[in-house]
């Protein structure tokens, strides 16, 4: 397994790398001493783990993952922990408190390891994806819908929820978009960005956008941008 420690103490850092030499089914392929330079290396370098402290100068480590495309497994590293609650929001493998012990470190690791396993169990399972002409049952507080798929044109990140586009509703929904990736059908939807998967067959208009993204125009207005990473996918996937 691939791991990348993000922290802006050199001391810190030192001292992790030196813990996870015990363990050498983990490589430590990279070091960060803040968001941005944890930004490019995640996406240069493809990590399983992120070990992330949390306050850092600039943004926090909350922040980076709100900015990623794909978000590793996420193993806290901090100080303090006043955080524990929030980082579980986000999903977190474990919260470990500064100085890392190697008992609790033990612990994370082999967190890490079962949910690799259970990861590549269900990788290797063939997937039973919701077809366009299935109906779902959307709910929203007091509203509720049937929704044909094929009706659905457009869903957002909203936080830890899901905005779901079809005719003139706009309602949300108590799942993750992560969630909705791994049930619906990536050849009628594709994963534009972070924060939105559209319905290609919803798709009127594409044109070249900055620095190698994709501007993408749906048929009842709304515009959705595709990330320079996924850009590339999308061209393979729409291409001859």
């Amino acid at each position: 397994m691939r791991a990348l420690i993000v922290d802006d103490s050199r001391l810190a850092r030192n001292e992790l790398r030196r813990l996870l030499q015990e363990h050498p089914h983990l490589t430590v392929v990279g070091e960060a001493q803040n968001a941005e330079e944890a930004l490019q290396l995640t996406e240069q370098l493809q990590p399983d783990v992120l070990f992330l402290d949390i306050q850092m100068p600039g943004k926090s480590g909350f922040e980076l993952l709100e900015q990623l495309e794909q978000v590793p497994q996420v193993i806290f590293t901090t100080a303090y922990d006043t955080y524990a609650i929030k980082a579980f929001e986000y999903n977190a493998l474990d919260y470990l408190l500064k100085p890392v012990q190697p008992q609790r470190l033990q612990v994370a690791l082999s967190k890490l390891e079962e949910q690799q396993t259970n990861s590549k169990s269900v990788q290797e399972q063939p997937r039973d994806y919701l077809q366009e002409h299935d109906q779902v049952f959307v709910k929203d507080g007091e509203k509720c819908w049937f929704v044909k798929l094929s009706e659905i044109r457009l869903l957002e990140v909203c936080g830890n929820y899901t905005r779901v586009y079809f005719d003139a509703e706009k309602p949300l929904i108590q799942r993750t978009l992560n969630y909705m990736e791994q049930r619906l059908d990536p050849k009628v939807f594709f994963r534009a960005s972070r924060q939105h998967m559209v319905n290609l067959k919803k798709v009127s208009r594409i044109e070249p956008w900055f620095s190698g993204s994709l501007k993408l125009y749906l048929q009842e207005g709304e515009e959705v941008e595709v990330s320079r990473r996924q850009a590339q996918r999308f061209k393979e996937l729409m291409s001859f």
